[in-house]
């Protein structure tokens, strides 16, 4: 059996799939910082609810890249014991080719 990362490589030669795939990126990012807070934090969903002030599964539902309001992420922060920081930077530009 193949593992993910084997799986992934080889779709993302598809440049149709790497498309879309890419367009991800920004919700992708999203689900790791907060799944890497909670980690930090040693917390199961419903103990992270349970300080959020809310259910498990609306904290599943952050957890899978449904677009969060600001307040969600506050309370997320702060019942992981972090901060919310928000950053824009320059967006890469591709190379031209030498000639």
């Amino acid at each position: 059996m193949r593992s993910f990362e084997t799986f992934k490589r080889k779709m993302l030669k598809n440049p149709e799939f790497k498309r879309e795939y890419d367009a991800l990126e920004f919700e992708f990012m999203i689900i790791n910082e907060l799944l890497a807070a909670r980690t930090r934090a040693k917390l199961t969903q419903a103990q992270l609810a349970r300080r959020m002030g809310t259910s498990q599964s609306a904290v599943a539902q952050l957890e899978s890249g449904r677009s969060p309001s600001m307040a969600s992420l506050r309370k997320y922060a702060a019942a992981t014991g972090s901060k919310v920081e928000i950053k824009l930077a320059p967006a890469h530009r591709k190379r031209r080719a030498a000639r």
